[in-house]
C-alpha cells in the first residue's frame, strides 16, 4: 500500500531527526533475508539502542538533506535498511557487524561518521570503538596510573627500611 503524501512527511520528519541526533549510520542492502531474519535483526537493533528503518530511497535522501549524512545520498541505491547509531557511534555497526556474520546476505553498503563516508571494509573499526563507559574506564585508567606508581613508590622506601632492618636483624642473630 503506497504512502500519501502526508504519510512520506511524516517518514521524512522522523528519519532527519534521528538522523541529526545521530553518531554514525550504516546503510546495508538486505535482499534475500526473510521476514524471521529482519525481525531478529530489528529486535537486535532495538536492544542496542540503535534506530533501524527501512525507507525508500528518495525519502531517505530528502531525510538526510541537512544532516551530517548528507555525503550518503549518492549511495542511497537498492534495497537499504538504514541503521542510526543514537547512543554511541559504534552500535549500529557493532549490531550490522554481528548480524552479517550470521547472515550473509545483508551486506553493508554505506558507512558514516561524523559527516564523512567511509569504505564499507572501515565497518570492524568503527564497531571496535569503545562504548562511552568503556572509554570513561580507560580514561580514569591512564589518569590515576601516575598517582598508584607514586603511591607504590612511596610505601617501597619503609618497606625497603625494615627489610634492611630485618637484614641487620638477621645478620646479628647469625652470628
Amino acid at each position: 500500500m503506497p504512502l500519501n503524501f502526508e504519510q512520506k512527511k511524516a517518514v521524512v520528519a522522523e528519519v532527519a531527526e534521528v538522523a541529526s541526533g545521530s553518531s554514525s549510520a550504516i546503510a546495508a542492502e538486505y535482499l534475500g533475508l526473510t521476514v524471521e531474519e529482519m525481525t531478529e535483526l530489528r529486535a537486535k537493533a532495538r536492544e542496542a539502542g540503535v534506530y533501524l528503518r527501512v525507507v525508500k530511497n528518495s525519502l531517505a535522501r530528502r531525510a538526510l538533506e541537512n544532516t551530517d549524512f548528507a555525503c550518503m545520498q549518492e549511495g542511497l541505491t537498492g534495497p537499504l535498511v538504514l541503521a542510526f547509531s543514537r547512543d554511541d557511534p559504534g552500535s549500529a555497526a557493532r549490531v550490522i557487524k554481528d548480524f552479517s556474520k550470521q547472515h550473509d546476505r545483508l551486506v553493508v553498503k554505506l558507512v558514516s561518521i561524523g559527516g564523512s563516508l567511509l569504505d564499507p571494509s572501515k565497518i570492524g573499526a568503527l564497531a571496535d570503538m569503545p562504548t562511552y563507559d568503556q572509554a570513561v574506564s580507560m580514561l580514569m585508567a591512564v589518569m590515576i596510573a601516575p598517582v598508584e606508581k607514586f603511591a607504590r613508590t612511596l610505601n617501597e622506601v619503609p618497606g625497603k627500611l625494615v627489610r634492611t632492618v630485618a637484614a641487620i636483624r638477621d645478620a646479628k642473630e647469625a652470628a
